[in-house]
């Protein structure tokens, strides 16, 4: 029998399929699919589409989901999700203010996250000015193989966790830079070794950035921060030259917020 959800299943005693598969629905929209129609959210998630009918339209008596008649898409309500995370949590809140010094000091974009599953997790941002095509703001998700703070966050777990995260392969979505699992093994032993992270257009033509781990009291990585910069098509700085141009900065950002977790403890 096919499974007809996107979600690891749990165990049988202690999974709700129906909630697993309405978080589905919802997180199969984002910022390259705001508004798809029944077939489209229904091949996205894998259900059927009488199953997915009947997600949607409970989402929609929730209030979480509004529709045209046939193009649906989420409400604002959805956001109450993710504000019920962050107020409950003290590592967004330390970093906001060490985000907007940074920002302030290198004059580009500054931003903080978490790794959720094969994804990074915007949990922080400040921007200067718009260098990405995809718009990035709190809740936002890039594959964390193909972004400098994804591969901070995978090079600091352990050999089997990294494993199982690296199980299902990687795409390089420009074309550039690293795109078998075998390279990125050799850059993510790198990154260990030099405590940063470089990647440079792979995720996006135009875009670098520079990322740095965040670590808890008991030496685990919890976040990591990254520098975001435009390069012109004319430009002749090379992905290291720019980056160290930062990197003071932004290691001493991330020993800031690494002494607030300590003196929150």
């Amino acid at each position: 029998m096919r499974q007809e959800t996107g979600t690891p299943a749990p165990s049988a005693s202690t999974s709700v399929q129906s909630l697993a598969r309405g978080l589905d629905v919802i997180c199969a929209f984002g910022a390259e699919h705001p508004s798809m129609t029944l077939s489209e959210v229904a091949k996205r998630v894998n259900l059927s589409r009488a199953t997915a009918r009947r997600f949607l339209l409970t989402l929609q008596e929730l209030g979480y989901v509004r529709s045209d008649g046939k193009f649906f898409e989420l409400t604002s309500k959805v956001l109450q999700l993710g504000y019920s995370y962050l107020s409950s949590a003290t590592l967004p809140q330390l970093m906001e203010p060490v985000l907007e010094e940074l920002s302030s000091t290198v004059n580009e974009s500054a931003s903080a996250s978490v790794l959720e599953g094969h994804d990074i997790l915007y949990i922080a941002r400040v921007h200067t000015r718009s260098i990405m095509r995809v718009g990035i703001s709190v809740g936002t998700r890039f594959p964390a193989a193909n972004t400098s703070m994804g591969r901070v966050l995978l090079a600091y777990q352990a050999p089997g966790v990294l494993e199982k995260l690296l199980s299902e392969g990687i795409s390089a979505p420009t074309g550039h830079g690293i795109g078998t699992l075998a390279e990125l093994r050799t850059e993510l032993a790198k990154v260990r070794e030099q405590g940063y992270a470089i990647v440079d257009q792979e995720l996006e033509i135009g875009l670098r950035s520079v990322a740095a781990p965040v670590f808890a009291p008991d030496g685990s990585v919890v976040a990591a921060m990254n520098v975001s910069m435009s390069v012109g098509p004319q430009s002749h700085t090379s992905a290291q030259d720019a980056a160290d141009t930062v990197l003071p900065a932004l290691k001493q950002a991330a020993a800031q917020v690494q002494e607030a977790l300590a003196a929150s403890r």
